[in-house]
């Protein structure tokens, strides 16, 4: 079944993100078997899985970012309760109220600075950046899309959702700051296989897209 990609500078971003990853896991295939002295192959699989996890922490602050600011600038748009009862420090309401600045930029604004240098790894994290944008359970309505899209053969809720996000993210993590060294060693590091990599990048997309579907 064809899914829908979303149309957005922010999604598009996000698709030549994932398409590079990709790319790193077929030169890695395109090397098996050669195993040049000085490459390690799994480097490129590691590199993979570390950019499709960057790829989704991007969209996820942009896509937030965007729809703040569509909601903010909308005078009859439907605010979910987190977005209604966000507050901004008198100084700016004063900026407001005095023309020097608009109230979609200044939302905008505070929801970056509180946002702009988190990064959203944590599923809980996300769902409280999205409770500004939506009042859904956004994981749980995720989990339902994905099962629809795999015509209920898969019965994932939200918990084994986000552990599969979690899995993904803690792996990337053991790449980023121990350069996937196996516990108690110096040296020997984590194996790792172009179908693992895929996996992990198959999985990132199709939360990535599960939650932008949902969204819309």
């Amino acid at each position: 079944m064809a899914i829908a990609r979303p149309q957005t500078r922010q999604f598009e971003s996000f698709t030549t993100n994932m398409e590079y990853a990709r790319q790193l896991i077929t030169a890695g295939q395109s090397l098996r078997g050669l195993q040049p002295g000085a490459l390690d192959i799994g480097d490129l699989y590691r590199a993979a899985w570390v950019q499709a996890v960057s790829a989704v922490d991007h969209w996820l602050h942009e896509e937030l970012f965007r729809r703040v600011a569509e909601l903010a600038a909308d005078p009859g748009a439907r605010l979910p309760v987190q977005l209604q009862k966000y507050q901004l420090p008198l100084s700016v309401i004063e900026e407001v109220r005095a023309g020097q600045v608009t109230l979609t930029d200044a939302v905008l604004e505070r929801v970056r600075s509180e946002w702009a240098t988190k990064p959203l790894h944590n599923p809980k994290e996300i769902a409280r950046a999205y409770r500004l944008v939506t009042d859904d359970n956004l994981w749980s309505r995720a989990a339902a899309q994905i099962n629809e899209w795999f015509q209920y053969r898969t019965h994932y809720d939200a918990d084994e959702l986000k552990e599969k996000f979690s899995a993904v993210v803690a792996r990337r993590n053991k790449i980023a700051h121990e350069s996937d060294l196996e516990e108690g060693h110096l040296k020997r590091r984590r194996p790792i296989t172009d179908a693992d990599a895929t996996d992990a990048v198959d999985w990132i997309e199709r939360i990535t897209l599960a939650i932008a579907t949902v969204l819309d």
